[in-house]
Order: C-alpha cells, then sequence, then structure tokens
C-alpha cells in the first residue's frame, strides 16, 4: 500500500537521522512540549500539530508531501483540482480562498492521509466541530 510504504520510509528516515546523536523525540500525548503551536525542523522532514475549528484556506507546497494523522474531531479534506485566487506566500508555498474540480473525503481519528507535493488540498470544518491532525511535512529530495 503507497501510504504505508511511505509511513515506514519516513519512520525509518526519521529513525537514522536521529541515531546519529543518539537523540529522540517524544510528544507525549500527541501534542509538543511547547505546545500546539510549537513546530519542529529536521532539515528533511517537519513535524507540527494543526488545530481548526474553521475551515482552513486552500494550500499547496510545491516541494512538501504531507503525511496527516488525525487525532481528534472530523473534517472534510478536498484534494486536487486547481486553487482560487492563487497567491504566492512563501518560498515554493501556495494558499488560496478555494478549489475548483477537487474530490472530497470525509476524515476522522485514525485516518492517515499522504498528500503528494504539488496537490492542492483545503478542509472544511463543519460550525461547532473541530479537528486536530498530526502533520509531517517530507521535503522532496532534488533528483
Amino acid at each position: 500500500m503507497r501510504i504505508g510504504g511511505l509511513a515506514l520510509a519516513i519512520a525509518f528516515a526519521c529513525s537514522a537521522a536521529l541515531a546519529q546523536d543518539g537523540g529522540i523525540t517524544v510528544w507525549k500525548n500527541g501534542m509538543p512540549p511547547g505546545g500546539i503551536t510549537e513546530k519542529k525542523d529536521f532539515g528533511d522532514h517537519l513535524l507540527e500539530i494543526s488545530h481548526r475549528e474553521v475551515d482552513g484556506k486552500a494550500e499547496l507546497h510545491k516541494v512538501k508531501a504531507d503525511v496527516i494523522v488525525i487525532q481528534t474531531g472530523k473534517a472534510t479534506l478536498v484534494t486536487g483540482g486547481e486553487v482560487i485566487d492563487p497567491k504566492d506566500t512563501g518560498p515554493n508555498e501556495i494558499q488560496g480562498s478555494g478549489i475548483k474540480g477537487g474530490v472530497k473525503h470525509e476524515v476522522g481519528p485514525g485516518d492517515v492521509i499522504e498528500i503528494p507535493a504539488g496537490v492542492p488540498h483545503q478542509f472544511f470544518v463543519a460550525p461547532g466541530t473541530q479537528i486536530t491532525y498530526l502533520v509531517v511535512k517530507v521535503v522532496k529530495q532534488a533528483k
């Protein structure tokens, strides 16, 4: 399975990189020690927690794939299609007001999602609900 293989590759890459200095990263109960706004950059991948109580913007990462593990809540994730009103928000990062022609996916606790670099995506959260998820951003290596 493609997602399973990618998750194993990420796990092995993380283990190899961290084993070089003997250190590991542990986020007890799925939360960074510095709180939900803390992000950990390892160079070839990043770890972060995202929490949404409202709809997100459409996003497209040109050189980073997202591997997402839903911790709590549920949402509709729209992927593919084309970003509406795209704006550069940083190096290799685009955000927009929505997605035209995407595919809807209902996601919830325990779901694992892999979004390749270059694929537009956007979360929609129903009023009165929320979603919290772990994101591993994997930097695409130059060929």
